[in-house]
C-alpha cells in the first residue's frame, strides 16, 4: 500500500523532531519533509506533494491561521493543527477548524507531555488522509417548536473528525426550549472547554463543558471534557451527567459509545445522532439506543468529512434515518415536536 505522505510544519525543532521520529515508526506513514515556517512549507508543498500537513499556529513570518486561509483557497488539503493549550491558542485552533483544518492536537508543554502528543498523532494523520475538507453554510434560524409536551428527555450527539463544524451547524438550529443535549466529540483537553464556549456564543441553547453532577435541563447542552468519559444517570426525576476517567473505548476518551450506552436507558425518550468521524466509536452505542426504542440518526456519506463512524452504524442497522447534515436538526426537532418521521435507512 502507498504510504501517507506527511509534511510537518512547526517553528520548534524539538516538535519537528518528535513528530518526525514518531511517524517514521508507523508502517503506513512517511514524513517527506519538515518546515520551520509557512514560506518554507509553501515551497515544500509544491516540491513534495504531501497528502497531509501538520501545522503549528504560532510561527514566525506568517502565523498558521493566515497560512491556512491561503492554503484552503489555493491548494486545499487535509491539515492537522498542533497547538499549545493556551486559551488564545485554543480559540485560534478552533477557528482553524472552521476554516478547513480537519483535526487538532495539543502541543507538548504544561500538563501535556510529548507522550500524549505521540499517542494520537498517527491516528490523527490517518483520519486526515481519509478526510474530505469542506466548509458548511451558516445554519438557518430554528423554526418555532413547542417542547412543553415533548416526549423526548435527551438528545445525544457523537462525532470525531470533522465533528466540531458539524455540531456547530446543528446546534444553533435548536431552540432554547429543546430537550437537554449531551455531546461527545473527540477533542483534546482544554480545547473542549474552548469549543463549548464558542458554541455558547452562537447558539440559543446554553452550551458548557460538562462538570461532574451537572443537571440536564431543557435549553442546555453539555460537551464532554477532553480525555474524560461522560455518562448520563437518572437521579430522581432528573438526569445528571457523570464525568470520569477510565480506559479508552474504541481508542477514545471521551467515547461516544460510553455516552450512548448510558443514554439508551432513556429508551424511546431519547434521540441519538452519530456524525462524521474515523473508526467505529458510537456505532454499538447507537444500536443499543435504537434497540431501546430511541430515534437514531446517522450522517450520510456525501456530507461527512470522514464516513467512518456513521458507516459502521448504518451497517449495524443502528440508524432509523440516514440524513445529510443540513437535515439532521429538522429531524431532531420533528421528533421533539412529536411529528411522525419515516425511516430512511439506505
Amino acid at each position: 500500500m502507498r504510504k501517507i505522505r506527511v509534511l510537518v510544519v512547526d517553528d520548534s525543532a524539538i516538535v519537528r523532531k518528535v513528530l518526525s521520529e514518531t511517524l517514521a515508526g508507523e508502517p503506513d506513514l512517511e514524513v517527506v519533509g519538515t518546515a520551520p515556517d509557512p514560506y518554507v512549507a509553501r515551497d515544500k508543498i509544491a516540491a513534495l506533494n504531501p497528502d497531509v500537513l501538520t501545522l503549528d499556529i504560532e510561527m514566525p513570518r506568517m502565523d498558521g491561521l493566515t497560512f491556512l486561509r491561503k492554503l484552503m483557497k489555493h491548494r486545499p488539503m487535509p491539515v492537522v493543527i498542533v497547538s499549545s493549550l493556551a486559551e488564545s491558542s485554543c480559540k485560534i485552533a478552533l477557528e482553524a477548524l472552521r476554516i478547513g483544518a480537519v483535526g487538532v492536537l495539543a502541543k507538548p508543554g504544561g500538563p501535556y507531555s510529548v507522550g500524549d502528543l505521540t499517542a494520537g498523532i498517527a491516528d490523527a494523520i490517518r483520519a486526515a488522509a481519509a478526510a474530505r475538507p469542506r466548509s458548511y453554510p451558516p445554519p438557518p434560524d430554528p423554526p418555532p417548536v413547542s417542547a412543553d409536551a415533548s416526549e423526548i428527555d435527551l438528545v445525544a450527539i457523537g462525532a470525531s473528525t470533522g465533528g466540531t463544524e458539524a455540531i456547530r451547524h446543528i446546534l444553533p438550529q435548536l431552540s432554547e426550549r429543546c430537550p437537554p443535549v449531551v455531546i461527545a466529540q473527540h477533542i483534546p483537553p482544554v480545547f473542549s472547554r474552548a469549543f463549548a464556549r464558542s458554541l455558547n456564543e452562537s447558539c440559543r441553547v446554553e452550551v458548557k463543558e460538562a462538570e461532574n453532577g451537572d443537571y440536564l435541563v431543557p435549553g442546555r447542552a453539555v460537551v464532554a471534557p477532553g480525555n474524560l468519559h461522560m455518562i448520563v444517570r437518572r437521579s430522581g426525576g432528573q438526569y445528571r451527567v457523570e464525568v470520569k476517567d477510565g480506559p479508552r473505548v474504541c481508542y477514545q476518551r471521551p467515547s461516544v459509545d460510553v455516552l450512548f450506552h448510558s443514554v439508551a436507558a432513556a429508551g424511546p425518550r431519547a434521540v441519538g445522532v452519530l456524525l462524521t468521524g474515523m473508526g467505529g466509536d458510537g456505532a454499538e452505542g447507537l444500536l443499543a439506543m435504537r434497540q431501546a426504542g430511541a430515534w437514531t440518526l446517522a450522517q450520510d456519506e456525501a456530507s461527512s468529512v470522514v464516513f467512518g463512524m456513521p458507516k459502521v452504524a448504518i451497517q449495524l442497522g443502528a440508524a432509523c434515518q440516514v440524513l445529510p447534515l443540513d437535515r439532521i436538526a429538522a429531524s431532531i426537532l420533528g421528533r421533539v415536536a412529536g411529528q411522525p418521521l419515516a425511516p430512511s435507512v439506505r
